[in-house]
């Protein structure tokens, strides 16, 4: 079950390293944007909030022209209460250097704020990261909520399990030449099922948000296979156990499989390639997302481990 040899390629996946680079390559992308800013102009990012109503937290920027740039960021009082920012968050602001909220300062807000430049718009977007990340505990950036230019920046995710019906062209099966042909392929049908350019890491690997999960999807070097696939569990207690959990589960589970790898629990769905058929992504990415969102804190709690995410994120 968790022999590195079985050619599966999941082994190789490491989820930290993928969202680290998820978050650089949105301050990368927020920097770009917002140093083009017109005097006047606005951005808006804001987190998902999920299974809970209200405001969540958000990061401002807004220019004020002559190259200034200011961003604010969520405050108490603009927060619900199911999203107040607690002693630790707030200690977290303070250390990062944003300034506090202030009604009667120059530049009056109920929000934490700091001043830039879109010369060195870089500066103010990484600030904005870490607020985003490291303060309000935003899981990865498909975890984002779009509002006016941050469509561009960070997609909002698929907030339903893929369709099960599929237009003619959904089965129409084609043999693609290599791997960068079947990313071409992949990319495009997660355009078209997600409305957007969906995230993709340095390794190739297509991550999307379903629900509360993250699912990734990746073609092998072969071009052989496509593989979808998501980390449902991490930190496990006693791999012993967990092995004996797993392969009851994969006795009774129909399509996907469960793998130990390390301390972590992955649950995926291997693919042909070759020919590539549209339907057959459509239904791995369900199969894989309605398992994993179903069954990931039940099995956290059997096996004392945790979630991803928690199920607030």
């Amino acid at each position: 079950m968790d022999d590195p040899n079985n050619g599966s390629e999941v082994y190789d996946f490491d989820l930290d390293r993928s969202t680290d680079e998820a978050w650089s390559d949105f301050a990368a992308r927020l920097a770009e944007v917002v140093s083009h800013m017109d005097p006047g102009a606005s951005l808006r990012i804001g987190s998902l909030a999920t299974e809970q109503e209200g405001t969540a937290p958000f990061v401002v920027f807004r220019c004020l022209g002559d190259d200034v740039l200011i961003a604010e960021a969520a405050g108490n009082a603009a927060l619900s209460e199911e999203f107040q920012l607690v002693a630790d968050q707030l200690a977290a602001i303070d250390e990062l250097g944003w300034q506090p909220p202030n009604v009667e300062d120059a530049y009056p807000t109920e929000n934490f704020w700091r001043i830039g430049s879109q010369e060195r718009a870089a500066e103010l977007a990484q600030a904005a990261t870490q607020m985003l990340r490291e303060v309000y505990r935003v899981p990865h950036p498909a975890f984002l909520a779009p509002d006016q230019l941050a469509e561009i920046l960070t997609p909002p995710g698929a907030r339903e399990a893929p369709r099960s019906t599929f237009d003619p062209d959904d089965l129409a099966a084609r043999l693609v030449s290599g791997k960068a042909e079947l990313d071409r392929l992949i990319e495009a049908e997660l355009i078209e099922l997600l409305g957007h350019q969906p995230l993709q890491d340095a390794d190739g690997d297509f991550a999307l948000r379903v629900g509360s999960t993250m699912v990734f999807v990746r073609a092998t070097g072969d071009a052989q296979e496509v593989l979808v696939f998501s980390a449902v569990v991490h930190e496990v207690e006693g791999r012993s156990r967990a092995m004996e959990v797993l392969s009851d589960l994969n006795t009774e589970a129909r399509f996907v499989r469960f793998m130990l790898i390390k301390d972590r629990v992955f649950v995926s769905l291997s693919i042909f390639a070759q020919p590539f058929v549209p339907a057959h992504l459509h239904q791995a990415l369900r199969a894989v997302s309605v398992v994993a969102d179903e069954i990931d804190e039940h099995l956290a709690s059997k096996l004392r481990g945790r979630t991803t995410f928690a199920s607030d994120a």
